[in-house]
C-alpha cells in the first residue's frame, strides 16, 4: 500500500502540472475504479467537464484536486494505483483505467492516466465542507490566505487525521491521545484516526529508529520516548521523500513513471535475517495483523 511519502511525490509531480488547468474531456475504461463516486450526485464525466483545476492537496495517504465548482476529485491509490502524465498521442498505458484530458495555460494539453492493477484505487468526484478545526485541509504545497478550498475538505477524507508533515498537526493532541491509547504502538501508528499516513514500512522504520518494540503499550510510553517517536515519524518520512519514496516493483511510481529509491536505506522492513546496523542481532519479522513487523530484538525489547 502507497504511504504518505509516496503519495505526496504525486501530489507533488500534479501541483504543477493540473493547477489552473481545465478539464475538457474523461474517458472511463473500467467503471470499477469509479466504485467510490456516488452516481446520485452527478455523473462523474460531466461533474469534470468544464472545471478548472484549483490545486492538488493530500492528507495522508489521500489526495483531492479541488474544483472552481467547490467539489473536488477525490484520488486514492490503493494497493496498485498511478496517477501519470502523459503526452496526447502517447502509447496507451497499460492496465489505463481512466484518463483526463487538460488545457493548462502554460504547458497546453496533456493526458492525466489512472492506471490501476489491481483495481483497488479509485477515482471521485466528492462535495467538500469546512474543516472542523478551521485550519487548512491539508498539504498544498502553496499558501493562499483567500482561497475557500484550502479550509475544505472532501467528505471521503473528513474522517481521516492530520499526518505529521501537515503543518496543522498537533503534537500535544497527538501525545494526549497516545496516552489514551492501550493497544501496541504499531497498531496505534497504523490507526488513521489518530495518525494518517504511516503503513507498515514506515511504521517499522520509525520504531526501529527510536527503539521500540511494536506490541509496547502506546499508553506506557514516557512523554521523552513519546516526542523521541514522532521525531523518528518525521525524520524517516522526509529521507523517504528525499529519496522518492519506497519501490520494490513498477508498481510504485512518480507521474513520470519513476520510481524511487528509498527501498536501499530501509532498516528493518523486509531486513529479517540481517544484522542489526546498531547490534549485530539479527532484524526478525513476526506475524502482525496479516502482515509482518520488523524489529531487533536486543535493541527493541519489550518492556
Amino acid at each position: 500500500m502507497p504511504e504518505l511519502p509516496e503519495v505526496e511525490v504525486v501530489r507533488a509531480g500534479l501541483q504543477p502540472a493540473v493547477t489552473d488547468a481545465r478539464v475538457t474531456g474523461v474517458e472511463i475504461f473500467d467503471e470499477r475504479s469509479l466504485r467510490r463516486h456516488v452516481p446520485a450526485s452527478g455523473l462523474f464525466a460531466d461533474q469534470l467537464r468544464g472545471r478548472r483545476i484549483l490545486a492538488a492537496v493530500r492528507r495522508g495517504k489521500f489526495l483531492w484536486l479541488p474544483l472552481d465548482s467547490g467539489r473536488a476529485l477525490v484520488i486514492h491509490l490503493g494497493m496498485s494505483g498511478q496517477v501519470l502524465l502523459r503526452t496526447p498521442g502517447a502509447a496507451l498505458d497499460r492496465l489505463l483505467r481512466i484518463r483526463l484530458t487538460l488545457e493548462h495555460p502554460s504547458h497546453g494539453e496533456l493526458w492525466v492516466n489512472f492506471v490501476d492493477q489491481r483495481i483497488f484505487g479509485s477515482m471521485a468526484v466528492d462535495a467538500m465542507s469546512p474543516t472542523s478545526d478551521g485550519l487548512p485541509a491539508g498539504y498544498s504545497g502553496t499558501v493562499e490566505a483567500d482561497a475557500a478550498w484550502q479550509h475544505r475538505i472532501p467528505s471521503q477524507v473528513a474522517h481521516i487525521a492530520r499526518d505529521p508533515i501537515d503543518p496543522s498537526f498537533s503534537s500535544n493532541l497527538f501525545f494526549a491521545a497516545l496516552a489514551r491509547k492501550n493497544t501496541g504502538i504499531k497498531r496505534a501508528l497504523l490507526d488513521q484516526n489518530l495518525i494518517s499516513g504511516i503503513g507498515n514500512i514506515y511504521a517499522d522504520e520509525a520504531l526501529f529508529a527510536a527503539r521500540i518494540h511494536y506490541e509496547q503499550p502506546a499508553a506506557s510510553l514516557s512523554p521523552v520516548k513519546a516526542v523521541a517517536l514522532l521525531a523518528a515519524v518525521r525524520t524517516i518520512l522526509h529521507r523517504a521523500l528525499a529519496e522518492g519514496g519506497t519501490s520494490f516493483d513498477a508498481q510504485y511510481v512518480n507521474v513520470n513513471g519513476q520510481s524511487g529509491y528509498f527501498a536501499h536505506s530501509l532498516e528493518a522492513y523486509g531486513r529479517q535475517g540481517t544484522p542489526c546496523s546498531r547490534c549485530g542481532t539479527l532484524i526478525v519479522r513476526e506475524q502482525f495483523m496479516n502482515r509482518g513487523s520488523h524489529f531487533c530484538p536486543r535493541c527493541q525489547r519489550l518492556r
